[in-house]
């Protein structure tokens, strides 16, 4: 079955996002219970914006994102990163894609592809920024696919097990060429 992509009110749905992205991150109640609440005050700020894919109605992937802000917690966590490599400017007049989840049952379908497009589409800021595990994954090579390019690696979150990178790219996002 094909996934429909369309606006979603992550606030109203929050717990329905968090499961997806429990089963695609192997979260534990805890960790989804903190994640709940910052989701929450995320969908405050302005600009915010989600969109999810749904299948015959239910929700198995979403992202959610806005334009950055220096203030942001976010922000002020990579910024010494991106400085140390001359790359802090990325951080002005960007969007940044603060969580894309894809349920592992419809993966590697182009639904992550999907989100992140549509969403940066209609993004009125020139670039795109986001953060992902610093390892060679799927979700890596399918940033790359799109354009982004590593602009800090080994970024240390605070109560994160592991390092992030952090990456960046043009708007619009690199499309792959049509199949004849």
């Amino acid at each position: 079955m094909e996934f429909v992509i369309g606006p979603l009110d992550l606030a109203a749905h929050v717990d329905e996002a968090l499961a997806v992205q429990a089963a695609a991150f192997g979260l534990g109640p805890d960790e989804v219970a903190v994640r709940r609440q910052i989701v929450l005050r995320h969908m405050t700020h302005p600009g915010a914006r989600a969109l999810g894919a749904t299948v015959g109605g239910d929700l198995v992937g979403f992202v959610y994102g806005m334009p950055n802000d220096r203030a942001h917690w976010w922000s002020t966590v990579v910024e010494p990163y991106l400085r140390a490599q001359g790359n802090d400017a990325w951080l002005d007049d960007s969007f940044v894609i603060t969580e894309l989840h894809v349920h592992p049952a419809h993966q590697n379908r182009g639904t992550g592809r999907s989100l992140i497009t549509t969403i940066t589409d209609s993004a009125t800021e020139p670039r795109s920024i986001l953060s992902a595990i610093d390892t060679e994954s799927p979700a890596r090579g399918l940033y790359r696919s799109l354009g982004y390019q590593d602009l800090a690696r080994q970024v240390r979150f605070p109560s994160a097990p592991k390092p992030y990178a952090v990456m960046g790219a043009p708007l619009p996002l690199r499309r792959p060429a049509a199949r004849p």
